[in-house]
Order: structure tokens, then C-alpha cells, then sequence
């Protein structure tokens, strides 16, 4: 029975994601779909009125990332940090309806609002998995940004995951997802030996990955398990590296009574995007206090 009831959530998931991938592709403008460059963010003006809370962050946010930002300021300020955001539709934002940049944009105004001195560049790409992100790290315009970087941010992993779907949906099994474990576990830390080895400073942050089932799928604890084995790997190679850290997001989702997700039913929007910036600027800001107090 579990084989039959993932195969059919699946196959239906495939089909949800296959229909936004090519029916509302014009819905994301080129300039946040291009992920061929660093993104510049700006806040696009809308063909009609849009709710307040979609227009800017929230008092709420600012007011938290502001309580956040104060107890490190002396470090944020020191010349010019540079962070560079890579990894997959998550870092480039898709199902930000402010056309901004997802949780990249967010942490950039945030950022501006507090007066930090910094550079933020943006080379999230739609679709990327771990291999596509290794040959990505290899392009001259993203490695010299690498090379240059205090901090990295990255989303990936979830693309692994629907590769799965996809190459299997036909008989699809939680062993599956299993199997594929170790091969994404190679190629996670291959990701962090290529970015050490053109940085060996920078600090790096992978964020985790968030059950977009669950809203819909909530009887069905295999989804669950094997999004919690995803993110266990991922953190087992993380722990395996210096100044490599996880940033957790699946609390963030699980659960809430708010509507976290953009109309594909995937990926989030503007509001699930707020607290995915939220957390990371929390990430940020306890990790360089550590690594600051250990070097004194």
C-alpha cells in the first residue's frame, strides 16, 4: 500500500510541477528566470494595486532582523562584506510575486535599511541539482565571485529529490530516495571541496530543505521521512567542513496556519520567503559572533 499511495502522490506532484513549470513560466520575469548571471534586485512595479503586506517587508520583519543585526554590527560593518547567494529556484526567488528575489532580495533591503556596508550577488538558477550546480561553480563569473566572498549562502537538493520522482514515478517506493542517498552525499561535499578550493576563508551556509507536501499530504509520514533524510545527509557533510554551516527551514513550514507558498504549491511566497531571510540573518549574524569571539 505505501508503494501504491507514493506513486500516485508523486505522479500527481510531477504532474503539478510539470504544469507550472511550462504553463506559468511567463509569469516570472526574464530578469529572475535568466539565473545565467548574478541578479540585480529591484522592486518591480505591479500592473495593478497589490495588498500593503506584499509591497515591502513587514514592520514585524524589520523590526526582528533590526534586533538581530544590532548585536553585530560591529561586524557586519567592517569593510564591505561580500555574500554571494547560489543553488536552485530558491535562491533565485521564484514565487516572490514582489519581483524582488526571493529571500536574496529580502535580506538585501534588510541590509540597506541598516545601513551595512555590503555586495550581494545572486546566481540561484531554476531546476539546478548538485551536479548542475558543480559544472555551475566551474563558470568563470560565479568562481572569481566565489573567490571574493566573506559569505555563501545555498539552496539546493530538492531538484535531486524530483529526479527521483521523475526516473521512477512509474513504481515509485520510499527505497527510492533511499538508494539515492549516498550519490547525493558525494556530490553535496564535492560542492564544498570545489568552493574551498577557491575560497578557503568564506563562511558558508547551506539552508535545508522544507516538506511542500505536507500542506495537502499530511497522513503520509514517508514524505516526511524522506525529507528529514535529505536533510539529516546534508547535515552530516556539513558537519564535516570548517565554517560550514546548516540553516534548518523545515519548522518554518510544518504546520503553520499561514499560507507559506506561492500558487504552484511549491515553492514559497513572498511571506514563506520573510522567515526563510529571517532565519538565515539569525544564522548569519550567531555564527560570525562564534567565529569573531574564537579569534580574539
Amino acid at each position: 500500500m505505501k508503494r501504491i499511495a507514493l506513486t500516485v502522490l508523486f505522479l500527481f506532484s510531477f504532474l503539478i510541477i510539470l504544469f507550472y513549470w511550462v504553463g506559468n513560466e511567463s509569469k516570472v520575469s526574464d530578469s529572475s528566470l535568466s539565473g545565467e548571471g548574478a541578479q540585480e534586485f529591484s522592486i518591480q512595479e505591479a500592473d495593478g494595486e497589490k495588498p500593503e503586506e506584499e509591497k515591502t517587508i513587514t514592520e514585524e520583519l524589520k523590526e526582528a532582523v533590526s534586533t538581530v543585526l544590532e548585536g553585530a554590527k560591529e561586524i557586519f560593518v567592517e569593510d564591505n562584506i561580500n555574500i554571494v547567494a547560489i543553488g536552485d529556484s530558491l535562491t533565485q526567488g521564484v514565487g516572490d510575486s514582489s519581483g524582488n528575489g526571493g529571500y536574496v532580495g529580502i535580506i538585501e533591503e534588510t541590509l540597506q535599511e541598516n545601513n551595512q556596508d555590503f555586495q550581494i550577488k545572486n546566481f540561484g538558477k531554476r531546476g539546478n541539482r548538485t551536479d548542475q550546480l558543480l559544472d555551475r561553480l566551474k563558470e568563470e563569473e560565479i568562481s572569481s565571485s566565489v573567490q571574493e566572498a566573506d559569505v555563501i549562502v545555498i539552496t539546493i537538493g530538492a531538484n535531486d529529490i524530483m529526479k527521483v520522482v521523475k526516473n521512477n514515478f512509474t513504481s515509485l517506493a520510499y527505497e527510492d530516495f533511499e538508494s539515492e542517498l549516498p550519490q547525493y552525499e558525494d556530490r553535496l561535499s564535492s560542492i564544498f571541496q570545489t568552493i574551498r578550493s577557491q575560497n578557503q576563508d568564506a563562511h558558508i551556509y547551506l539552508v535545508g530543505l522544507f516538506n511542500p507536501f505536507e500542506q495537502y499530504f499530511s497522513d503520509i509520514p514517508e514524505l516526511d521521512q524522506i525529507i528529514y533524510d535529505w536533510n539529516r545527509i546534508s547535515k552530516d557533510v556539513v558537519d564535516r567542513y570548517a565554517n560550514v554551516n546548516y540553516i534548518p527551514i523545515k519548522d518554518l513550514f510544518s504546520g503553520s496556519t499561514e499560507d507559506l507558498y506561492y500558487e504552484d504549491n511549491f515553492h514559497p511566497n513572498l511571506k514563506g520567503y520573510r522567515l526563510m531571510a529571517e532565519r538565515i540573518l539569525s544564522h548569519l549574524k550567531d555564527e560570525i559572533v562564534r567565529q569573531n569571539e574564537e579569534e580574539i
